[in-house]
């Protein structure tokens, strides 16, 4: 199987809700949209103490996913018993904090010059619950608040109050004054932290740690990493990972064709047979689906490669068979490896962060820098996004719960989409353990450029790509600034310096040239940093 794909209505609709059981009970009491803001209230005021805990315990009564253990009698999976990726800590200052939501948590990360580690602290500031993700990184090191710069050091203690007489009571140590810290690693180059922060999880680490990739720490490879937020929901994005066979069509123009061999039954080399077949390249796939488990399950390929789902975010493989253990490496075999995290943000919200590991082409990263790559993964991720938007709304509309009802999956190439779906059935009843308080009902539908931009989504989490887009900029007024100074050389040396016909051409192509090459850098910018549509009909 070739690389899977990374990865929207003209009017605005009204929010559609999710049709599911625990929806409806929470959807009972005519007061629950009047309750949210107090509920956010009293969320803040719980996380002072143990917020994740207390968060989970003030979400409105249903059938939650979360529970105590991994594993219940009931098979259950406990969505907060898990780590959850941040970041590629390449994309990460280390000079400023960075927010996110991650299971409708919201939280800050950022570097602790004290211990050179990176901490995730819940984003919001004991003293009027400020976003922390806002602030700075004073001069001693301590993530500060910018409303009213309080201080606090890397295990969330407040060490500074300015508004606090310096000889009167010391406030700052009060508990109300400290932050919920989470625990958090870096593991693979991405930040990843464990939703609980009361003092029994501290040490969760040597219970258990998040997914680890070999590949990815091996010297003899190199990865290249991204991150996209996306206009759809977690399991709409985990089942589309897990679709091969949408590749040629929904990606049509941008990826290889699938197929590897004729099907024996469609594609005969008969002349006087009319067999059908298109030129997009789409045939049978044959998928085994092993190890089925509340933690995942395992995928085998014909040709030897394979692919593992280990929930509730990673989902990695490769196409390509792997080395036989003992096999005499004589010659390296190429290698080639997919990974995503997939992050659960909101209802009708999710991200993804992509790894790529490779053992061949090496050299390239030295010469090709990463924001490049990401033209063409971001491209993926667009042209899908509409489909999987209003995809996710007609599953809503159907009732998440009726996801097996609603669809028709006869051929093997939807084996892995049918095995998330009966695990996310099964072990979560077809909802996500949020970790805070959330309604569960789909944003509105907005315009595809809405939809499908790229600036918020992506270039301002990437650093590659904010870098990369800053120096365009920079040399597209460049060379505006220059196609006016030609022309204004011109009229100023007219009859002096430049006296001849040929002078006066080479000068005025000069400006030509340059405001040309602006013009098309422009346009450059637009397309690969803030939109371009993909239209299906024309590809």
């Amino acid at each position: 199987m070739d690389p899977l794909s990374l990865l929207i209505l003209p009017r605005a609709r009204p929010s559609l809700p999710l049709r599911t059981a625990a929806n409806n009970a929470a959807r009972a009491s005519p007061s629950a949209a009047r309750l949210a803001p107090a509920r956010r209230w009293r969320r803040q005021r719980a996380r002072l103490s143990s917020p994740v805990s207390a968060v989970a315990a003030e979400a409105p009564p249903s059938p939650s996913p979360s529970g105590g253990g991994e594993e219940d009698s009931e098979g259950r999976f406990d969505w907060l018993d898990q780590w959850y990726p941040f970041a590629p800590v390449c994309d990460l200052d280390p000079g400023a904090p960075h927010g996110k939501t991650v299971l409708g948590l919201r939280v800050v990360a950022w570097y602790d010059r004290a211990v050179d580690e990176w901490r995730v602290f819940d984003d919001a500031c004991p003293h009027r619950l400020a976003p922390l993700s806002e602030g700075r990184i004073d001069d001693k090191g301590r993530l500060q608040c910018v409303y009213h710069g309080w201080c606090f050091d890397g295990r969330g203690s407040c060490q500074f109050i300015p508004q606090a007489p310096a000889l009167g009571p010391p406030v700052h140590k009060n508990s109300k004054a400290c932050v919920a810290s989470y625990p958090s690693v870096v593991q693979n180059n991405i930040l990843w932290f464990y939703p609980r922060a009361d003092a029994e999880h501290q040490d969760v680490l040597e219970r258990k740690r998040p997914p680890f990739i070999p590949e990815i720490d091996d010297p003899s490879f190199v990865t290249v990493y991204g991150i996209r937020d996306l206009s759809y929901g977690y399991d709409v994005l985990v089942e589309n990972l897990m679709d091969p066979a949408h590749v040629p069509y929904a990606h049509k123009g941008l990826m290889g064709k699938l197929r590897k061999k004729e099907d024996p039954g469609r594609y005969v080399r008969c002349p006087d047979m009319i067999v059908e077949f298109d030129i997009e390249g789409g045939g049978p796939m044959k998928m085994k689906i092993e190890e089925a488990n509340v933690n995942g399950f395992l995928s085998p390929q014909e040709n030897g490669g394979y692919f593992r789902y280990e929930a509730p975010c990673t989902f990695y493989g490769s196409p390509l068979p792997k080395e036989a253990k003992g096999e005499e490496k004589k010659k390296k075999k190429p290698q080639f490896m997919l990974v995503f995290m997939c992050i659960p943000v909101a209802p009708g919200k999710s991200r993804v962060i992509w790894a790529f590991p490779r053992n061949v082409g090496i050299w390239l990263d030295k010469i090709i820098p990463r924001w490049y790559y990401h033209i063409g993964q971001n491209a993926i991720l667009d042209s899908d996004i509409y489909l999987l938007h209003i995809e996710e709304r007609n599953f809503a509309a159907a009732g998440v719960e009726n996801w097996q009802k609603a669809v028709y999956v006869p051929t093997q190439s939807d084996n892995m989409v049918i095995a998330f779906r009966n695990w996310f059935r099964k072990h979560c009843k077809s909802q996500v353990g949020w970790a805070a308080p959330t309604v569960d009902q789909l944003p509105a539908t907005t315009t595809k450029d809405k939809l499908m931009e790229r600036y918020w989504s992506h270039v301002t989490q990437c650093r590659s790509c904010s870098t990369a887009l800053k120096t365009m900029k920079a040399l597209e007024v460049a060379l505006q600034v220059a196609a006016v100074a030609v022309v204004g050389f011109l009229a100023v040396a007219k009859g002096t310096l430049v006296t001849s016909v040929v002078h006066k051409t080479a000068i005025v192509s000069l400006a030509v040239l340059c405001f040309a090459a602006s013009r098309w850098l422009a346009n450059f910018i637009e397309k690969n940093f803030y939109f371009q549509d993909y239209v299906h009909a024309y590809k």
